[in-house]
């Protein structure tokens, strides 16, 4: 990786963070001497898109709730996230508000009562759009990796799906499965 590269990891997202308040995309840039920080462009009620539906085992266009933001590494654009929950999990919440929320959107879930003991990652590699172009600040032509995450709780029921891009040139994806 370049000096601009960036080593991620989804475990610690995963997780509920130990720090009531604590960003965790911040803490983690931080800890490698970096700066990141996020600025949430929506949140609400949203119909679910394809794929999204699917995975959240909800018909396509059903209303769901999303949160779309910008992930920043060191004031650059690295990621567009996009987090979708069901509307019987997260409306109402502030999931589906636009403010940041004390101690993460993992914790909510589990305040709520939705822990999230299994997770699947997909990651593709697919040309921009237009809006991820100039989002993140691409090249014509220029690729994003896709990595969409779904997170299920004890009973196999979706609780969120996430569906971020991200330019391939910045970042590296980092898996450690520890087997028994």
């Amino acid at each position: 990786m370049g000096a601009g590269g960036w080593t991620s990891t989804s475990l610690p997202y995963l997780a509920v963070s130990s720090g009531g308040g604590s960003d965790m995309w911040a803490a983690e840039a931080e800890a490698e001497g970096r700066r990141g920080s996020q600025r949430i462009v929506r949140a609400g009620e949203a119909a679910a898109p394809e794929g999204v539906a699917e995975l959240l085992g909800v018909p396509l266009g059903e209303p769901v709730v999303a949160r779309r933001r910008i992930m920043y590494l060191d004031g650059e654009p690295c990621e567009l996230t996009d987090t979708y929950y069901p509307l019987d999990i997260a409306g109402g919440t502030a999931l589906a508000g636009t403010a940041k929320i004390r101690g993460g959107a993992i914790r909510l879930l589990v305040e709520l009562g939705y822990v999230g003991v299994r997770v699947r990652e997909d990651v593709t590699a697919r040309p921009a759009t237009d809006h991820e172009r100039e989002q993140l600040c691409l090249e014509a032509g220029e690729p994003v990796l896709q990595l969409t995450r779904l997170t299920l709780d004890d009973a196999d029921r979706a609780i969120q799906v996430d569906v971020m891009a991200m330019p391939p040139r910045r970042q590296k994806l980092r898996y450690e499965i520890r087997i028994g």
